[in-house]
């Protein structure tokens, strides 16, 4: 599967559209991988929960049972995640995009959503990727193809590389709690053990939790290549999952428009477009 390459100053993105408008490898000055690099194998399978990072739309996180109720009515859904039983991430990650348009340093990507595939509703989402310098911007945005309000939900699941080293920094006021199965249960104050206020060391945390009251940045350093990330959220990014999973390679911040579970309680009117963009600035420490 062809790979769309974008470079501009430090930075190099590659992206897979055919594997879920997913990022198949971003870099810092040729060799530096800041993102976890998807596999040939992963690209090819023409989905993306296994590259450096991909769309979350119309929701992410887990839905329970398969379950929610939206004005009165109850959606059922069937699972699409290979383990789980509850339906997560919703279809962009397992659908191919089309590429709208292109050049060396940006690129625009869509997919259109057929309601018989899942989801029970039509939309289309566009994500748009564009480097500048040592900045990477990526808008991502759902469009409500239905004549009647749906809910709708986005948000991005970056893979970041994890040195032992490596330090994140991220304002939060709130943290659900959850289950054996990942699905929230109590929404607690921000303990210290889940604390990046201050700038702490990953591998000192082990989480996957939605986190509510997020001002929209992160930092993340990383000593032993000298480099430092900072990434800048929009409205409506104001919820982030973190999943700081022990012994593994990497690490998550996921900006996202809504807290896992609560997809139900949003709201696109007919015709209507919910967009975010984030943006990741790179720097020397």
């Amino acid at each position: 599967m062809k790979l769309l390459s974008l470079r501009s100053g430090r930075l190099g993105l590659d992206l897979a559209p055919q594997a879920g408008g997913s990022i198949a490898r971003l870099t810092a000055d040729s060799s530096i991988d800041l993102l976890r690099l998807t596999t040939a194998e992963a690209v090819g399978s023409g989905r993306g929960n296994e590259s450096s990072c991909y769309p979350l739309v119309p929701f992410s996180g887990r839905i329970a049972n398969g379950r929610f109720v939206f004005d009165g009515t109850e959606i059922v859904l069937k699972p699409n995640w290979p383990g789980v039983r509850h339906p997560m991430h919703g279809d962009g990650w397992a659908k191919p995009w089309t590429v709208a348009r292109s050049d060396g340093h940006s690129a625009d990507i869509v997919y259109e959503h057929d309601p018989r595939d899942g989801w029970p509703f039509r939309y289309r989402a566009r994500q748009t990727y564009r480097l500048d310098g040592d900045t990477l911007s990526i808008g991502i945005s759902i469009e409500n193809l239905e004549n009647r309000p749906v809910p709708a939900g986005l948000g991005l699941h970056p893979f970041f590389v994890r040195d032992a080293d490596t330090e994140l920094s991220c304002r939060t006021r709130q943290v659900w709690l959850t289950d054996a199965e990942v699905l929230p249960i109590e929404r607690i104050a921000v303990p210290p053990k889940w604390d990046f206020a201050k700038s702490r060391k990953v591998d000192e945390v082990t989480v996957d939790s939605g986190f509510e009251g997020w001002d929209g940045h992160a930092t993340i350093v990383r000593p032993k290549v000298g480099l430092r990330l900072d990434m800048e959220a929009t409205a409506p990014f104001r919820d982030v999952i973190i999943y700081i999973p022990p012994g593994r390679p990497y690490f998550c911040v996921e900006p996202v428009s809504h807290i896992p579970g609560e997809i139900g309680s949003t709201r696109l009117e007919a015709g209507a477009t919910l967009a975010g963009d984030a943006v990741f600035r790179l720097s020397n420490l």
